[in-house]
């Protein structure tokens, strides 16, 4: 059983999305290999600091051609769509949390390129 004070810890790092934030930072490191990563990340915060300021999007690992590449490999026969559980799939292993369980073409289990891109990406800006 946790004490108050890992709880409070908990529920901190819930509410400020720390995690998250630690998950895409270090993403991004892996990803880029800059050769100074101190102010790789320095970069990174303030680019999210201004982009929160201004409310517009912030730094992300993930692009539109990523997510176009992403949506190709799960419809290798060119469909143009992939299942509900390839969708969730997908955004699970971008890191997204908070999944819509039930986007456009759900009830058909028919997600469309555009469907995913759009829940991919407004998913990224919460993480």
């Amino acid at each position: 059983m946790a004490t108050q004070r890992e709880q409070d810890a908990a529920d901190y790092l819930k509410k400020h999305k720390i995690i998250e934030l630690m998950d895409n930072l270090t993403s991004m490191i892996f990803f880029y290999r800059p050769d100074n990563p101190r102010a790789f990340l320095i970069e990174q915060l303030e680019q999210i600091k201004i982009s929160q300021q201004n409310a517009v999007k912030g730094p992300n690992l993930f692009n539109n051609s990523n997510l176009d590449a992403i949506f190709g490999i799960m419809d290798p026969s060119n469909r143009r769509y992939i299942t509900l559980a390839q969708y969730k799939q997908a955004l699970i292993t971008l890191g997204i949390k908070n999944i819509n369980e039930c986007p456009e073409g759900a009830n058909e289990d028919r997600i469309s390129h555009d469907t995913f891109k759009t829940e991919a990406m407004q998913g990224l800006q919460t993480c």
